[in-house]
C-alpha cells in the first residue's frame, strides 16, 4: 500500500507540482489550499505525511502545525515545511512546533521525493 501525503499550499502551481511528483514515487497525495483547509482535511482522514507551505492566507503554517499537533491523533505524523523561507529563526519556530523537516522552494522532485522515503521510512 503506497503511503497517503497531504500537501498544503496556496499556489495550484506548486500543489500541481509536488502532486506531480510524488504521484510519480507512487505516493497518494490529497491537496488543500491553505492552513484552515489543510488542518481541516488532516483532521478528517490519517496521513502518512504532512507537506506544507509556511505562508498562507487564513492560516499559516506554522499555526496549522501547532493545532495539529493538539491533536493525538496527529502527533506522530511527519511534517514537512517546503517554503521560500531560510531564516533561521523561522526553522527553529517550525521545529518547536512539530515540524518534521525543512526543504527550500524552488525544489527539486527528487529531493522531495528523497526526504518523503526517509521520514516515511519507505
Amino acid at each position: 500500500m503506497s503511503a497517503s501525503i497531504l500537501t498544503v499550499d496556496d499556489s495550484g502551481s506548486m500543489r500541481m507540482a509536488i502532486r506531480i511528483a510524488l504521484t510519480g514515487a507512487g505516493y497518494a497525495v490529497t491537496e488543500a489550499e491553505d492552513g484552515v483547509d489543510g488542518l481541516n482535511k488532516a483532521n478528517a482522514a490519517k496521513f502518512d505525511l504532512i507537506i506544507t507551505d509556511l505562508n498562507m492566507p487564513r492560516m499559516d503554517g506554522l499555526t496549522m502545525i501547532r493545532e495539529l499537533r493538539k491533536n493525538p491523533a496527529q502527533c506522530g505524523t511527519p511534517i514537512i515545511f517546503l517554503t521560500t523561507e531560510s531564516d533561521d529563526s523561522i526553522k527553529q519556530q517550525a521545529k518547536a512546533a512539530g515540524a518534521t523537516g525543512w526543504l527550500v522552494k524552488p525544489f527539486v522532485a527528487e529531493q522531495l521525493i528523497k526526504v518523503s522515503r526517509k521520514v516515511l521510512g519507505r
